[in-house]
């Protein structure tokens, strides 16, 4: 299992952490950002002098043009997970997470998706959120 990218549709969010840890917690399954897949885009260079050396007196000339790259929207670097980290708990599970965005679209979407009454840990005070009443 590996860490992967999620943001949840209608919020202002970015969650991390590994596929079958989020969606343990939540009525809907999130699907990662990266199942879209990777894509080849396009970027356009200028053209420009690039000297071959520290104090090069001649530097030659380099053509512009395009360049097609490799982009994938859910790639992160695992060794440091962006954001900050929260922990759910729900009584038989506890399982620790990291968010980008604020604490209360966090609490925003848990509190709209949660299976059972869980325990959302962030700084401060934990907040307790009851299952929703159209969950199943």
């Amino acid at each position: 299992m590996t860490v992967k990218k999620f943001s949840p549709e209608g919020f202002d969010l970015e969650i991390y952490g590994e596929t079958a840890n989020i969606n343990y917690f939540l009525a809907t399954p999130l699907a990662p950002v990266s199942e879209a897949g990777v894509v080849n885009k396009t970027a356009t260079v200028k053209a420009h002098t690039r000297r071959r050396y520290k104090g090069d007196t001649t530097p030659s000339n380099v053509s512009g043009g395009e360049r097609v790259f490799m982009y994938d929207p859910g790639r992160i670097r695992l060794n440091v997970l962006p954001g900050k980290p929260f922990i759910l708990d729900d009584g038989t599970e506890k399982r620790q997470f990291t968010f980008t965005g604020n604490v209360v679209d966090l609490h925003a979407f848990l509190k709209s998706d949660v299976k059972n009454e869980t325990k959302l840990y962030t700084t401060g005070a934990p907040y307790l959120i009851e299952k929703p009443a159209n969950a199943g």
